[in-house]
């Protein structure tokens, strides 16, 4: 199956949590709402109690800066490695929401699905869904697929305070990224031109770009005035005129 135009296989737009890195504070609820959401109890007060312990699908990793995190969850791929290589066919595909989801019944912990996973968003751990309380399969993103037939919108985007994990249809979701970093790159471009006594980093590429309109400009007038018809009368008179040469008798 392959999807066309932002459409599902039932040509509903498709609708997907899209990550902006950029915003991501590192406060990790997150985290939180998403093992509250695929809890027993659905009660943040009462999850940790429970055995085998929720767990999360979401997972904030620090960045290479202070300040800096990303929200890493699964892409729900198509076509999906994972679905590809499970050997007991408990990864499956929700044709209806576009996400890619585990039975953790039939799930027997392999980890094939995490061996060609691009992204590693496949943990593996005990659910009380699954094969026993000892038994650790294959816990992933599902997209909060419950939620979303309930026409809600996944736990992770819907508890962010600050837009790093945002709901909605895809096509519009990647043009209002590029739209947020045109304003930014703008912004930024504005702000060093206006700067007092700071250089600016696009000097070089403008007077560069000065000289070649300079030489083209140019090149065109020499190509003007050889091509005009004064020119082009200097040059056959010169052909016909003979080469005078003096001696000692006078020019011959």
């Amino acid at each position: 199956m392959v999807w066309g135009a932002g459409l599902s296989a039932r040509g509903r737009p498709v609708e997907t949590v899209f990550v902006n890195p950029e915003r991501c504070i590192g406060c990790l609820q997150c985290e939180l709402a998403c093992a509250v959401e695929h809890s027993v109890s659905h009660d943040g007060a009462v999850a940790f109690l429970e055995t085998p312990i929720p767990r999360k699908r979401v997972h904030v990793e620090p960045g290479p800066m202070f300040g800096l995190s990303f929200p890493n969850r699964c892409r729900h791929c198509d076509p999906a490695p994972c679905l590809g290589v499970c050997p007991t066919a408990a990864i499956t595909r929700d044709v209806e929401n576009g996400v890619v989801l585990v039975n953790p019944k039939r799930c027997i912990g392999c980890a094939m699905c995490a061996v060609v996973c691009p992204f590693d968003v496949l943990t593996f751990y005990p659910l009380a869904d699954g094969p026993g309380p000892a038994t650790s399969v294959a816990v992933k993103c599902d997209g909060c697929v419950e939620r979303l037939n309930a026409g809600e919108e996944p736990a992770c985007s819907e508890v962010c305070k600050v837009d790093a994990l945002v709901f909605g249809e895809l096509n519009e979701l990647v043009a209002a990224g590029r739209l947020r970093q045109t304003g930014a790159v703008l912004a930024a471009t504005a702000q060093t031109l206006s700067a007092p006594n700071v250089p600016d980093p696009l000097a070089g590429w403008r007077q560069w770009g000065e000289a070649m309109a300079s030489a083209a400009d140019a090149a065109g007038e020499v190509n003007r005035r050889s091509a005009s018809p004064g020119a082009r009368q200097e040059s056959r008179l010169g052909s016909i005129v003979p080469e005078t040469t003096e001696s000692e008798g006078g020019p011959r």
